[in-house]
């Protein structure tokens, strides 16, 4: 059984094993907070990587600056979801020799900032990360589409050591304002509902996505701990990331179904 657990913005969870989680704050409208995050794991030869960018509070800047040589062994920012954008130059400005990488969007968004050539979509990027990371990209799926609200796809990238899985935006938890909060669809964990836009226009994607899926929780199924940019992170029973990813992947079946009965 998946135990969900939510986070105050500014909190350094410690997973162990080099693997620390920062939760952020995100405002919709400046009003309801989605929450978001990043992560900081030290690689074996004491260099440290940060998933994902987030503009640091004093308190948690001086913790990650503690663990890191005053920020100077920071080598890498690994930018993992072609619209989480906001945070990229603040990140850049902080740690300023680290090497930074994102998707080909970052870079189309923010063409001022030295990008690093290889994208992190690209299959093979974990090979210049090194082994202590696993990353996977939705198949089937674009990780940027005409409409920009669609923000289903993203690199999810997995940290065996620790057992954990960080993921933006491809699963989420759906939460709802109280009385609805009672309803069991609350807190579900599940695919991006924008999948159904986010799924290639062409025969087979459907059955692409759902081989890398039912792949995923195969290959990542020793995870302990899951946490997803806004809101919350999950501690994982024994076979936890596959059970979440096989419920996840029954709920778009009317999705996938549909997708092949317009394009095979």
């Amino acid at each position: 059984m998946a135990e969900i657990t939510k986070v105050k913005p500014g909190t350094l969870t410690d997973f162990g094993d080099g693997f620390h989680h920062i939760r952020g704050s995100f405002k919709l409208g400046g009003v309801l907070d989605l929450g978001t995050h990043c992560a900081l794991i030290e690689l074996p030869d004491g260099r440290f990587v940060f998933l994902d960018s987030y503009t640091l509070d004093d308190q948690t800047l001086a913790e990650v600056n503690r663990l890191t040589n005053g920020g100077r062994d920071v080598s890498a920012i690994i930018n993992l979801h072609p619209y989480h954008t906001l945070h990229c130059e603040w990140m850049h400005d902080a740690f300023p020799q680290a090497k930074l990488y994102g998707t080909r969007r970052h870079e189309t968004e923010l063409p001022d900032l030295p990008w690093e050539s290889t994208y992190c979509e690209t299959a093979g990027f974990g090979d210049i990360i090194g082994p202590k990371l696993q990353f996977s990209t939705p198949d089937g799926t674009r990780l940027v589409c005409e409409d920009d609200t669609v923000h289903f796809a993203s690199v999810l990238a997995y940290h065996p050591e620790s057992g954990t899985i960080h993921v933006d935006d491809t699963l989420s938890r759906l939460t709802l304002p109280f009385p609805l909060s009672a309803l069991p669809i609350s807190g579900r964990i599940g695919f991006h509902p924008s999948l159904e836009k986010a799924l290639e226009p062409e025969a087979g994607a459907a059955d692409r996505f759902r081989e890398w899926a039912i792949g995923l929780g195969v290959e990542w199924a020793d995870a302990r701990h899951l946490t997803m940019a806004h809101n919350s992170m999950v501690d994982l029973g024994p076979d936890g990331f596959a059970d979440v990813i096989g419920k996840a992947l029954g709920r778009v079946k009317p999705v996938l179904d549909k997708h092949r009965e317009t394009y095979g």
